[in-house]
């Protein structure tokens, strides 16, 4: 009885999980509202990941997968994946994110036989199109998931190339070593939809040009419409959808006026770099981290410390920084239970991805699959 119960609380706290603790490394460790991968080996190097619950349903999700990129494993292309997926109103986006995206990437992979920009963004449109299937089938039982969405930032590292794609607020910064000075320095290489940037609601105002409102300053917090941060996510079908914003979904998300046009979009931001000898690391994290440090703060602490259990320890000196700000002990902060524990910060997720190499080496290595919560995937040989 014990047992079952055991499982049944594990399964609310860590739904992505397959269970509560592991005895060996390998999917991860969990301590409290803490999981942890405290080091692994993708195709290029190491990795590290951690991941602290705030809010009541974990609403980050995250994956690392390293080997073949498309469903034709034997003829690549190969190389790494990274997904941080930041859900707001509910976990089910995040989830299905991290449930379909990178399947979808490999199919357009496998179609163009290489990995480009546009396999990326046709992955995020089909994920956004899936998700869009999945609320049209549960409003009538379940309209309040139209207003369910989630930010998604990638990182694919493929053939001496790195691709960086993004909605929302999350980010990709990489710590690049300067040969003069030894030093290293933070490069952010993702673009963020934050409307507290002034270039992005300047975008707001001139995609609707219209609507004076289409951004409002709300408990001194800038919001389009009054209701969320983001310009640019997966799902939030309520401001994309006009047959979405009406009864029976919540009032205080339907508009005032008809929404003439999409509110928000879920087009990507994509870059491509070409991978230096000098790139050391990518530190990948929802925006929990940054609200706590500085891009250069982040690649610092990288730089400066053990690789083995770097993602715990951004997370924790992120934990030790927001008690900081609420006069409150690290010690008491951690004692504060899920869901109450959002007053103080929220969900965080980071991968660091070291660069020991920025070319696959013809025995393509080990794959891997690994879920922030700890799910972790054999490949098929």
């Amino acid at each position: 009885m014990l047992a079952t119960l055991m499982k049944l609380l594990s399964a609310c706290l860590w739904p992505s999980s397959s269970s509560s603790s592991s005895s060996s490394d390998s999917a991860g460790r969990q301590d409290g509202l803490l999981w942890y991968k405290d080091s692994g080996q993708h195709l290029l190097g190491e990795f590290s990941m951690a991941v602290v619950q705030a809010n009541n349903l974990l609403e980050d999700q995250s994956q690392v997968e390293s080997g073949p990129l498309s469903t034709l494993d034997s003829s690549g292309p190969y190389g790494t994946f990274v997904g941080v997926y930041d859900g707001h109103g509910g976990p089910e986006t995040s989830r299905f994110v991290n449930d379909h995206l990178f399947q979808h990437l490999k199919r357009f992979a496998a179609e163009e036989a290489s990995m480009s920009m546009d396999v990326i963004r046709k992955a995020y449109e089909a994920t956004e199109e899936g998700f869009l299937g999945v609320v049209t089938k549960q409003w009538p039982v379940k309209p309040q998931i139209a207003a369910v969405g989630s930010c998604c930032l990638v990182g694919v590292i493929c053939g001496g190339k790195l691709y960086i794609a993004n909605v929302g607020d999350s980010r990709a910064v990489l710590g690049r070593a300067v040969r003069a000075t030894g030093e290293v320095i933070a490069l952010q290489l993702s673009a963020e939809h934050n409307v507290s940037i002034e270039s992005v609601r300047q975008e707001m105002h001139s995609l609707h040009p219209d609507d004076s409102h289409i951004v409002v300053l709300k408990h001194n917090v800038w919001r389009v419409k009054g209701l969320i941060q983001i310009s640019r996510s997966i799902g939030d079908v309520y401001l994309k959808k006009p047959e979405f914003n009406r009864e029976p979904l919540y009032t205080k998300y339907r508009l005032r006026e008809p929404m003439k046009r999409p509110i928000l979009s879920g087009e990507p931001s994509i870059t491509e770099h070409e991978l230096q000898p000098h790139d050391q690391f990518l530190i990948f994290a929802s925006d929990g981290l940054w609200e706590q440090m500085s891009n250069q703060e982040a690649v610092d602490i990288v730089q400066n410390h053990p690789r083995n259990g770097i993602a715990r320890r951004l997370v924790k000196m992120a934990l030790q920084a927001a008690a900081k700000k609420r006069e409150m002990r690290y010690t008491d902060l951690k004692k504060i239970e899920r869901g109450v524990r959002r007053h103080f910060h929220d969900d965080i997720t980071v991968v660091v991805i070291f660069l020991d190499t920025s070319v696959v080496s013809s025995a393509k290595g080990p794959s891997l699959s690994i879920r922030g919560g700890g799910m972790t995937f054999p490949k098929k040989l």
